[in-house]
């Protein structure tokens, strides 16, 4: 069932990217949000943003893939009061011809996205079975259900995400916690696209790329769904996509 402590939003950069736009909607939906990011330039911009709404924002700065310093989150988190969500959206993607991957970038990628989400689950996941409440929801990809040419290193790690969400959700969810996995299909009108892709976006016309508000609406919803009928994946893409 949905409570409505402190949200813990991880994967936060820009403000118009989707951790921002999951960080505005729930600090909407009146939880005070823990912002958590590499840059701490760019996530107190954020939570400056949050509280001139008159929200109520934190910021930490976390490398998701360090075992310390995940359960040094989620003690502060404690801190801060009932943990009522934790939104994974840790990960980046990129164009790379699979004979470039190097084994030093093939594991980085599957430690932000795949290892960095197990580390969250566990400890997200030990506080949230005694209130027997909480939402864990993770930020997926159409490379969480299919392999491209140029994608083998985004694929394998978002393909591990969604297995190891699958498993979650079917351990926790009988013990109240609501366990949920988006897959966004299709380009994201923020922030990174616009600045090294300004022209794709422009191609693909009128909502032909995805807003991170409605993204982050589809999160909102899935947090406070009834738990008599929970969404375990979700899948987002523009109207025009091919799929």
């Amino acid at each position: 069932m949905a409570t409505q402590g402190l949200s813990i939003v991880i994967g936060v950069g820009a403000s118009n990217g989707v951790g921002g736009a999951l960080v505005h909607r729930f600090a909407k939906g009146g939880a005070p949000v823990l912002i958590v990011g590499r840059t701490a330039e760019k996530i107190e911009t954020v939570a400056a943003e949050v509280r001139a709404e008159g929200g109520t924002a934190y910021t930490q700065v976390c490398d998701v893939t360090d075992p310390i310093q995940v359960t040094a989150l989620f003690e502060e988190a404690q801190k801060l009061g009932t943990v009522g969500s934790v939104l994974y959206n840790a990960g980046n993607n990129a164009i790379i011809p699979f004979e470039e991957v190097t084994p030093e970038l093939f594991e980085q990628f599957w430690r932000t996205g795949a290892y960095g989400a197990f580390l969250v689950a566990q400890q997200a996941l030990k506080i949230m079975v005694p209130q027997e409440a909480g939402s864990f929801l993770v930020t997926g990809a159409s490379a969480s259900l299919r392999g491209k040419p140029n994608f083998a290193h985004f694929s394998s790690a978002k393909g591990a995400l969604r297995n190891l969400t699958q498993a979650l959700a079917r351990d926790y969810g009988p013990k109240g916690i609501h366990v949920g996995h988006v897959v966004i299909d299709g380009v994201v009108n923020g922030e990174i696209v616009r600045n090294r892709f300004a022209g794709y976006l422009e191609s693909k016309g009128n909502n032909g790329a995805l807003e991170p508000s409605a993204i982050a609406e589809a999160f909102w919803q899935l947090h406070v769904q009834h738990p008599s009928a929970w969404t375990h994946e979700l899948d987002l893409r523009p109207f025009k996509e091919e799929w």
